[in-house]
């Protein structure tokens, strides 16, 4: 969107690149092995997302870093389809974990 992201938004970054070229490369070659991996960086960002959201609706009172100064993931213009870019990126981790866990279950039965 051609903006600087912010530390929470970068950190979740950290989490989902990987994320997404461990679960694409164990999808190719039909990697079961991978599902703990998968759970612990979609966990992990997971988390960052859940605090990043609570941020943004103001159920946890501090600014989001550095998002004081110009447009920012707390902005209205850092929306997709009218819902804010934090509030995304926590459904993008959960719906990771919520089908890998399902995965998971599949595999052990």
């Amino acid at each position: 969107m051609g903006q600087a992201p912010c530390d929470l938004c970068w950190f979740q970054r950290a989490f989902m690149f990987p994320l997404a070229i461990i679960l694409g490369i164990a999808a190719f070659k039909s990697d079961r092995a991978v599902v703990p991996y998968g759970l612990a960086l979609a966990a992990g960002g997971g988390l960052i997302a859940l605090y990043h959201s609570l941020l943004y609706v103001g159920v946890i009172p501090a600014p989001i870093v550095p998002c004081t100064g110009g447009p920012s993931c707390s902005g209205e213009s850092m929306a997709i389809g009218g819902v804010p870019l934090p509030l995304l990126s926590l459904a993008a981790f959960a719906s990771i974990l919520t089908l890998l866990l399902t995965f998971q279950r599949r595999l052990k039965s």
